[in-house]
C-alpha cells in the first residue's frame, strides 16, 4: 500500500481543516488506517484510527470531540476532519496503514506510511 497525505495548511485557532490520504493497492479495505502527528524533536504521537469497515474509531484523548476519522473504501481514501483547532495541534500529520484488525497506537505497529502534511495553527 502506498499512501499520500494532503490538506495541511495554516489556520487560525478555532478553525477547521480536513486532511486526506489517498491510497493505492488492491487490498485497501483490509487495512486498519490511522493518523499520527509529530513536532520537531518529539516522538510521533497517535491521533486516531479507524477499523477496516469503519465499525470502530479510536481517538487520542487530546483530540476527542474535535477530530473525526473516516474512510471511503471505494475511493481508497481516509480523512481526518479537524475542528476547533488549537496551537497545540500544530504538527506534521501522517497517515498510516496497519495489516491487522486490532487498533494500535504505537507507530511501529503500522506497516505503511504517507509522507506527512504540515498543519500550523496560529494563535
Amino acid at each position: 500500500v502506498q499512501l499520500q497525505a494532503s490538506g495541511g495548511g495554516l489556520v487560525q485557532t478555532g478553525g477547521s481543516l480536513r486532511l486526506s490520504c489517498a491510497a493505492s493497492g488492491r487490498t485497501f479495505s483490509s487495512y486498519l488506517l490511522g493518523w499520527f502527528r509529530q513536532t520537531p524533536g518529539k516522538e510521533r504521537d497517535f491521533v486516531a484510527a479507524v477499523g477496516r469497515y469503519s465499525a470502530t474509531a479510536t481517538y487520542a484523548d487530546s483530540v476527542k470531540g474535535r477530530f473525526t476519522i473516516s474512510r471511503d473504501n471505494a475511493k481508497k481514501m481516509v480523512y481526518l476532519q479537524m475542528n476547533s483547532l488549537e496551537p497545540e495541534d500544530t504538527a506534521t500529520y501522517y497517515c498510516a496503514a496497519r495489516d491487522g484488525p486490532v487498533v494500535r497506537i504505537v507507530p511501529n505497529e503500522y506497516d505503511y506510511w504517507g509522507q506527512g502534511t504540515l498543519v500550523t495553527v496560529s494563535s
